[in-house]
């Protein structure tokens, strides 16, 4: 009886140290890599709802307390800018405009996190401030109805992007680990950041800016 005991706690054993185990493995299958992908955006679930909390708590503050004049005047800019420089493309220029500056915005989220996390942080604010400030503005001038137009643009786009700054947040916490395990966690992190990324995020990113560009060309 009692090596029956031993045995069944020494399975246990067995099954939580591979559990624990942090393995940098390269599936040898599109099915496998998507499985490790999955298993690591699970892992990362709270650093990913902590982005998006932050998002949308900013998102609010951006629609419901009025912006500094100062504020205001460089979102618009910014926005000028980018309607200056998207003017006269095409369909297909505006996908590939609007997929490689969500790519590069992405990319940075999940690397510049490696400093304790910070760039996620600061990004999340930053958008999800703007997409309120933006929101509101557009709900002056077209009406509240307009947000239900706006809303396709973000199906895609936004869980790649609380993805990608979830995963930076978590590549951050390596620093919190123990002495003897920083080195192990900071590459079991960014390699499989790096795999969501490459087959995760751009695959959203790609239908996202597809979905926009044509939103634009449809509705200017």
């Amino acid at each position: 009886m009692n090596m029956v005991k031993r045995g069944k706690q020494k399975n246990s054993l067995k099954r939580k140290s591979l559990i624990n185990k942090k393995r940098i493995d390269f599936p040898d299958s599109i099915s496998g890599i998507y499985k490790q992908c999955w298993n690591y955006i699970k892992e990362s679930r709270k650093f990913i709802f902590i982005m998006i909390y932050v998002f949308f708590a900013f998102a609010l503050i951006g629609y419901f307390i009025p912006a500094p004049p100062e504020v205001q005047e460089a979102v618009l800019k910014i926005f000028k800018e980018l309607k200056e420089k998207t003017e006269g493309m095409n369909q297909l220029e505006l996908t590939l405009f609007i997929f490689l500056n969500n790519l590069q915005s992405s990319f940075l989220g999940v690397i510049f996190g490696v400093v304790l996390g910070i760039f996620p942080f600061i990004s999340s604010m930053a958008n999800g401030y703007i997409l309120g400030f933006v929101s509101l503005l557009a709900v002056n001038q077209e009406g509240i109805s307009i947000l239900f137009t706006l809303l396709p643009h973000g199906i895609f786009e936004l869980p790649a992007v609380f993805i990608s700054l979830g995963m930076g947040l978590r590549l951050g916490s390596f620093i919190f680990q123990k002495m003897g395990k920083k080195i192990e966690s900071l590459k079991y992190y960014l390699f499989n950041s790096l795999l969501v990324f490459i087959f995760v995020i751009i695959p959203l990113l790609v239908i996202a800016a597809i979905i926009e560009a044509g939103f634009i060309v449809l509705f200017g």
